[in-house]
């Protein structure tokens, strides 16, 4: 019994690794509405537009980096742009597996909520 102790740990280790926090699982939907533009300051405006949360862009930043290093996210240069001074952007764009750990929380919470009337039941 004890040869499947090591596998089990690494089950775990893995699975808190790549488990999304709540802020991850917001930065995430909030990339995949801006869309092909998304760099730090219109992903933290549609996250403020649509969370009412006053986050700051460092911390959206800082998150943008941590589902980098993950593998969620991917970064590549932008287009220079005239709010930025001509300076281009950092963009951003969700990977297949940030999709699928989106996707994985999204269904855990789902069916966390069945049956608890707290406002996330299908509707």
């Amino acid at each position: 019994m004890r040869a499947a102790a090591p596998d089990h740990i690494l089950d775990i280790v893995y699975q808190i690794e790549t488990m999304l926090g709540e802020l991850e699982q917001i930065v995430l939907l909030a990339v995949l509405r801006v869309g092909d533009t998304a760099y730090g300051v219109p992903v933290h405006d549609e996250i403020v537009r649509l969370t009412e949360r006053d986050l700051t862009l460092g911390t959206v930043y800082k998150t943008l980096s941590r589902l980098e290093d993950k593998g969620y996210v991917r970064s590549y240069e932008g287009d220079p742009t005239p709010q930025r001074g001509g300076r281009r952007t950092r963009c951003f764009a969700v990977t297949i597996t940030g999709r699928r750990a989106l996707e994985s929380s999204l269904a855990v919470l789902r069916r966390m909520v069945v049956g608890l009337d707290v406002g996330l039941e299908p509707t």
